[in-house]
């Protein structure tokens, strides 16, 4: 017998339980006390439900760190008849996590994507002021955006956002900036951030709250295999060719960079491994 067959059917097993668990309406989870003048970061998200797929660097900043997370919902959807659904449900994800939320003009912002960026320039133009606006109320230390390859028309749009904001800000205006994956993978990230069994649950508890999304599709149900792919990919990507995969079982992958003097740095070379034993902040102290 297929010694491997059992380990198959207990995976099959458990996304079968996993359908019938509840969407949404859980209690919050325990609240971490965040000062006043902690730390920000800012998620700019292309969907709401993002924010809970590659969130887990920010959950482990705002709980091991105790820092601010904002969720920047840039768009709510391409359906006008579910956007006022898909904004509660993100409200009810973020309250759940403990994120902030910041909204950009009501609705969300439409048509973010490279083709509108190309062609319509007085459209892109008035998005980037909204942005560049967040920006400079907010203040982050960090900012979550996509990065440029990231597949999807609205993800690689939001990259391209942020950036041409980011180059609208005085000249002395500094962040780090995290480029998250999900559509499409990165080649070259230089981060894998470990999560704990209980982020990811938390995570893909926060996901369930978009309830309208996963009923069509029910994606957070595969976030523990996505997370322990990453693990694989991590452990060459961002630790070597040829090197062991650390003993993570869930991991997201990022790339790291600083944004100064009108740029994107590249501040640290090779790849960096982030355990749940360490401090996240310890990323981003400045040397």
């Amino acid at each position: 017998m297929n010694p491997y067959l059992q380990l198959v059917e207990q995976v099959q097993t458990l996304r079968d339980q996993g359908r019938k668990l509840p969407l949404g309406a859980f209690a919050d989870c325990p609240r971490v006390h965040v000062a006043a003048d902690a730390p920000k970061a800012l998620i700019f998200s292309p969907h709401p439900d993002d924010e809970c797929i590659i969130g887990a660097l920010a959950l482990r900043l705002l709980r091991q760190s105790q820092w601010r997370v904002v969720n920047v919902a840039v768009t709510q959807g391409s359906n006008k008849d579910r956007q006022a659904g898909r904004l509660e449900e993100l409200r009810a994800a973020c309250r759940f996590l403990q994120f902030d939320l910041v909204t950009t003009i009501p609705g969300g912002l439409e048509k973010i994507n490279p083709k509108t960026r190309a062609g319509d320039p007085s459209h892109w133009q008035q998005a980037v002021a909204v942005i560049a606006r967040i920006l400079q109320e907010q203040r982050p230390k960090v900012v979550f955006c996509p990065h440029e390859l990231d597949w999807n028309s609205s993800h690689i749009g939001t990259h391209f956002l942020v950036v041409d904001a980011l180059k609208t800000l005085p000249g002395d205006f500094t962040c780090d900036v995290v480029e998250t994956e999900f559509w499409g993978q990165m080649p070259t990230p230089n981060l894998m951030v470990e999560s704990s069994s209980q982020d990811v649950a938390d995570m893909m508890a926060a996901c369930s709250f978009h309830v309208g999304e996963v009923r069509r599709n029910p994606y957070h149900l595969s976030q523990t295999a996505w997370m322990q792919d990453n693990v694989r990919r991590g452990g060459e990507l961002v630790g070597g060719q040829g090197g062991a995969a650390p003993d993570y079982l869930f991991a997201t992958l990022f790339r790291l960079r600083r944004w100064e003097n009108g740029n994107l740095a590249t501040f640290y070379t090779g790849g960096r491994n982030l355990p749940v034993s360490e401090d996240p902040a310890s990323l981003f102290a400045r040397k």
